[in-house]
């Protein structure tokens, strides 16, 4: 009897993670009160929780993020292609913690996806602002930041409302997706995870 080529399971969580890269790609595009009001971050933690598979829980969110990004950057930021823009490493790095820190999440609960939520706003803070302290400019003066701790002060702090918009994106969205799949999988008992087949 042939086997699919694609788990039940697997083939659910990416097509979860798909959808929230191209939720990503809708609500971007301007600097309104809600930037960085996105599903990038739960979608991390969310592949880091339920892949089984160590290189696809990190391959396949970071591979969403980096496709939706080629698209952010060709139809609304520079109107060309770019594949790796100022910042990207950093960017990344940040993104595949939040992978690891969703690894850790055991059984999904309220409290478990609020605290994976709260480390991976945190982790994306911190990792992103200190690569824009060291290579970026200041928007408030179009300036480099002071190397100095002051500097770093300055440029964390103006970054506390991307910080507080990223937060509640990882919150909110996390809510819907860690929910949803969650009731899917009681629903269907073939989205499980099989500990004997190592499928997702």
């Amino acid at each position: 009897m042939s086997k699919s080529l694609i788990h039940p399971r697997m083939g659910a969580l990416t097509v979860m993670l798909l959808i929230a890269g191209a939720w990503r790609l809708f609500i971007s595009g301007s600097h309104t009160p809600l930037h960085n009001f996105t599903p990038v971050g739960a979608m991390a933690i969310f592949g880091g929780c339920y892949y089984a598979s160590r290189w696809k829980a990190y391959l396949v969110p970071l591979l969403t993020l980096w496709v939706s990004d080629i698209f952010l950057c060709y139809f609304i930021y520079y109107h060309k292609l770019v594949f790796f823009y100022e910042g990207f490493l950093w960017t990344y790095a940040s993104f595949a913690l939040m992978v690891f820190i969703g690894s850790f999440i055991r059984k999904v609960n309220v409290k478990n996806i609020l605290l994976a939520g709260v480390g991976a706003a945190l982790a994306h803070w911190i990792i992103t602002d200190f690569g824009v302290w060291a290579f970026g400019l200041d928007f408030t003066t179009g300036k480099p930041f002071t190397k100095d701790i002051q500097g770093l002060l300055k440029c964390y702090t103006l970054a506390l409302p991307y910080l507080k918009n990223m937060l509640m994106g990882n919150l909110a969205f996390g809510a819907i997706m860690f929910g949803a799949f969650e009731w899917a999988q009681r629903k269907y008992p073939g989205l499980q995870l099989n500990p004997q087949i190592n499928a997702a």
